[in-house]
Protein backbone atom coordinates (compact mmCIF):
# COMPACT_ATOMS: atom_id res chain seq x y z
CA UNK A 1 0.00 0.00 0.00
CA UNK A 2 2.92 2.35 0.66
CA UNK A 3 3.84 2.30 -3.02
CA UNK A 4 0.28 3.15 -4.05
CA UNK A 5 0.06 6.01 -1.57
CA UNK A 6 3.43 7.35 -2.73
CA UNK A 7 2.33 7.14 -6.33
CA UNK A 8 -0.90 9.01 -5.64
CA UNK A 9 0.93 11.71 -3.67
CA UNK A 10 3.56 12.02 -6.40
CA UNK A 11 0.96 12.34 -9.13
CA UNK A 12 -0.97 14.93 -7.12
CA UNK A 13 2.15 17.00 -6.45
CA UNK A 14 3.24 16.74 -10.07
CA UNK A 15 -0.15 17.82 -11.28
CA UNK A 16 -0.32 20.78 -8.91
CA UNK A 17 3.20 21.94 -9.75
CA UNK A 18 2.88 21.33 -13.47
CA UNK A 19 -0.71 22.40 -13.93
CA UNK A 20 -1.45 25.04 -16.50
CA UNK A 21 -5.04 25.32 -15.31
CA UNK A 22 -4.16 28.29 -13.16
CA UNK A 23 -4.90 29.50 -9.68
CA UNK A 24 -8.56 28.45 -9.69
CA UNK A 25 -7.73 24.78 -10.24
CA UNK A 26 -4.96 24.99 -7.63
CA UNK A 27 -7.46 26.33 -5.10
CA UNK A 28 -9.87 23.48 -5.93
CA UNK A 29 -7.14 20.90 -5.41
CA UNK A 30 -6.03 22.59 -2.21
CA UNK A 31 -9.56 22.68 -0.80
CA UNK A 32 -10.06 18.97 -1.59
CA UNK A 33 -6.75 18.11 0.07
CA UNK A 34 -7.71 20.10 3.16
CA UNK A 35 -11.05 18.27 3.33
CA UNK A 36 -9.22 14.96 3.34
CA UNK A 37 -6.51 16.16 5.75
CA UNK A 38 -9.06 17.50 8.24
CA UNK A 39 -11.14 14.32 8.35
CA UNK A 40 -11.35 12.83 11.82
CA UNK A 41 -9.99 9.49 10.58
CA UNK A 42 -6.91 11.10 9.07
CA UNK A 43 -6.24 13.30 12.10
CA UNK A 44 -6.64 10.30 14.41
CA UNK A 45 -3.95 8.46 12.45
CA UNK A 46 -1.72 11.55 12.42
CA UNK A 47 -2.03 11.70 16.20
CA UNK A 48 -1.10 8.03 16.52
CA UNK A 49 1.98 8.50 14.35
CA UNK A 50 3.07 11.58 16.32
CA UNK A 51 2.69 9.76 19.64
CA UNK A 52 4.58 6.75 18.34
CA UNK A 53 7.37 8.91 16.93
CA UNK A 54 7.73 10.66 20.30
CA UNK A 55 7.96 7.34 22.13
CA UNK A 56 10.60 6.09 19.70
CA UNK A 57 12.59 9.30 20.01
CA UNK A 58 12.64 8.89 23.80
CA UNK A 59 14.58 5.63 23.42
CA UNK A 60 17.56 7.40 21.86
CA UNK A 61 18.60 9.48 24.91
CA UNK A 62 18.82 6.35 27.07
CA UNK A 63 21.03 4.68 24.45
CA UNK A 64 23.18 7.81 24.34
CA UNK A 65 23.51 7.84 28.14
CA UNK A 66 24.43 4.15 28.24
CA UNK A 67 27.05 4.78 25.56
CA UNK A 68 28.57 7.67 27.48
CA UNK A 69 28.77 5.54 30.63
CA UNK A 70 30.60 2.79 28.71
CA UNK A 71 33.17 5.27 27.38
CA UNK A 72 33.77 6.78 30.83
CA UNK A 73 34.15 3.33 32.39
CA UNK A 74 36.61 2.31 29.69
CA UNK A 75 38.63 5.48 30.21
CA UNK A 76 38.76 4.77 33.95
CA UNK A 77 39.86 1.15 33.55
CA UNK A 78 43.19 -0.20 34.76
CA UNK A 79 46.24 0.03 32.57
CA UNK A 80 48.60 2.53 31.06
CA UNK A 81 47.28 5.85 29.69
CA UNK A 82 47.62 4.45 26.18
CA UNK A 83 45.60 1.35 27.08
CA UNK A 84 42.92 3.52 28.70
CA UNK A 85 42.73 5.66 25.57
CA UNK A 86 42.49 2.59 23.36
CA UNK A 87 39.73 1.14 25.56
CA UNK A 88 37.81 4.45 25.51
CA UNK A 89 38.13 4.71 21.72
CA UNK A 90 36.95 1.13 21.28
CA UNK A 91 33.98 1.76 23.59
CA UNK A 92 33.20 4.94 21.65
CA UNK A 93 33.21 3.07 18.34
CA UNK A 94 30.96 0.36 19.76
CA UNK A 95 28.66 3.00 21.21
CA UNK A 96 28.47 4.79 17.87
CA UNK A 97 27.37 1.52 16.30
CA UNK A 98 24.75 1.06 19.04
CA UNK A 99 23.43 4.59 18.50
CA UNK A 100 23.28 4.08 14.75
CA UNK A 101 21.35 0.86 15.20
CA UNK A 102 18.94 2.50 17.67
CA UNK A 103 18.34 5.36 15.23
CA UNK A 104 17.72 2.94 12.36
CA UNK A 105 15.36 0.90 14.51
CA UNK A 106 13.43 4.01 15.56
CA UNK A 107 13.23 5.23 11.98
CA UNK A 108 11.97 1.87 10.74
CA UNK A 109 9.37 1.69 13.51
CA UNK A 110 8.08 5.18 12.69
CA UNK A 111 7.90 4.35 8.97
CA UNK A 112 5.93 1.21 9.78
CA UNK A 113 3.55 3.23 11.95
CA UNK A 114 3.05 5.75 9.15
CA UNK A 115 2.37 2.97 6.64
CA UNK A 116 -0.15 1.39 8.98
CA UNK A 117 -1.84 4.74 9.56
CA UNK A 118 -2.04 5.37 5.80
CA UNK A 119 -3.49 1.90 5.25
CA UNK A 120 -6.06 2.39 8.02
CA UNK A 121 -7.05 5.83 6.75
CA UNK A 122 -7.34 4.67 3.13
CA UNK A 123 -9.40 1.63 4.18
CA UNK A 124 -11.75 3.99 6.03
CA UNK A 125 -11.17 2.16 9.32
CA UNK A 126 -9.70 5.11 11.13
CA UNK A 127 -7.71 2.73 13.32
CA UNK A 128 -10.72 0.65 14.33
Amino acid sequence: MRGKAGLVVGIAIGYVLGSRAGRERYEQIKSQWLKVWNRDQVQEQVGKVKDFAKSQAMALPSTLWDSAVKVVQAAGSKGSPGQKLDAALKAGEDSADDLGQAAKSSTAAVKDAVDEAVDDASDGRGGA
